[in-house]
């Protein structure tokens, strides 16, 4: 009996992410700009990890170096207890094991979706490339996709195409999924959609997932923890355990621990959003 094509069967608990003490300092022309400071973070395996804050507080800064595209000035991230960037390494390698999905698709026009999807298997040498199409329009199927695998990302919805990119990247069994606002142009109704389609995958792959959004009603109802991040440099202000049940759907939205949930998240947010609005006042002065 065939694997899951998202899982590949896996079942040992993985994706551990440790921010020790990380601070992070731009330095565009000369001037000594701190993103990041002194910032710890300890998420678990399969956690969904939600990330919120000011814009601009330096919430991509930690995501990408996490991803490797971003170094550290001090501190250390480890995944699974091994060092991705520290003070010998301050750049992390870029690998399959984190993989990234950002605001703007990054489909590639000129393949089907089926073609997307069976891409990164195929570059890895994992399977055949009929089995790597063969598995991709499964997992294609397996999240609300069937009859679309065909089609070229320009035929099919921003919705689909979306849910096609997160497909493309739990294909690859990655450790830890990073998401960057991948819903923030998307209407509230196909918005809603993409939650329950990224739920649904996630409650079959359990990976752990660092997601960076504005929406607190979002984060409360796709999180386990929230960090409330302060204005820069980033500092975790506070984190909130999001104590609801899972399997989650739309009809906890109505709930009062939900509503309490997300006036705490708000409360935190919107306290450090006029510290933001304060300090862009005074920088133009």
């Amino acid at each position: 009996m065939r694997s899951d094509p998202l899982t590949g069967g896996r079942s040992a608990a993985r994706g551990a992410i440790s921010i020790r003490n990380v601070t992070k300092v731009y330095d565009p022309d000369g001037a000594q700009v701190m993103a990041v400071d002194d910032c710890s973070m300890e998420i678990a395996p399969g956690e969904v990890c939600m990330i919120v804050g000011p814009s601009g507080c330096g919430k991509t800064t930690l995501l990408n170096a996490i991803a490797g595209f971003h170094s550290i000035t001090h501190g250390e991230i480890l995944l699974d207890g091994v060092t991705l960037c520290g003070p010998k390494k301050p750049l992390a390698d870029q690998g399959s094991d984190r993989i990234v999905v950002f605001q703007n698709g990054a489909l590639f026009p000129w393949k089907t979706l089926a073609e997307n999807v069976a891409y990164g298997p195929m570059v890895q040498g994992r399977w055949s490339k009929a089995e790597c199409i063969e598995r991709a329009r499964t997992a294609l199927k397996e999240a609300g996709l069937n009859g679309v695998a065909d089609k070229y990302p320009g035929e099919v919805s921003s919705g689909m195409a979306r849910r096609a990119e997160i497909v493309r990247a739990l294909i690859n069994e990655p450790k830890v999924l990073l998401l960057d606002e991948p819903y923030r142009a998307m209407d509230a109704l196909t918005k809603s959609i993409m939650h329950e389609a990224l739920l649904e995958m996630y409650d079959r792959t359990k990976v752990t997932i660092y997601f960076i959004t504005h929406d607190l009603e979002e984060a409360i109802f796709l999180g386990d923890r929230v960090y409330v991040m302060t204005t820069r440099p980033c500092q975790v202000k506070k984190i909130i355990d999001v104590k609801l049940p899972r399997p989650r759907d739309y009809t906890i939205l109505t709930s009062e621990p939900f509503r309490l949930l997300v006036e705490e998240a708000n409360e935190a947010v919107h306290e450090e959003a006029i510290k933001a609005f304060q300090a862009g006042e005074r920088e133009m002065a």
